[in-house]
């Protein structure tokens, strides 16, 4: 079974052709095709292709599913005896992907 590990957002991934993953916000429609070539690694069986950092000539193929928003997060400060509390919260803009195929040259 064929994997790769690329870079998006300043995160990196290990993905299988079919995976369906959540990466940082891209500016793309949603069912659209897009193609990632910062990959870092490509594994196929016994065959292990390592970049330095990069690559050349890989890429992945992947499909963006949905544009959407992540659970929200809370972060709650509080300081004892002193009447002080403070709620901030967000929601991560996330873009999921189904990754298709993964190109190894």
């Amino acid at each position: 079974m064929a994997y790769a590990i690329f870079q998006t957002g300043g995160k990196q991934y290990r993905v299988f052709p079919g995976d369906i993953i959540d990466v940082e916000l891209l500016d793309v429609e949603a069912g659209t095709q897009t193609v990632f070539n910062e990959v870092l690694l490509v594994s196929e069986g016994e065959n292990t292709s390592i970049g330095t950092p990069v690559l050349a000539g890989a890429s992945i193929k992947a499909d963006v599913v949905e544009q959407r928003k992540d659970d929200k997060v809370i972060a709650f400060k509080f300081k004892r005896r002193k009447g002080y509390h403070r709620t901030v919260g967000h929601r991560r803009r996330l873009t999921r992907l189904k990754i298709t195929e993964i190109i190894n040259q």
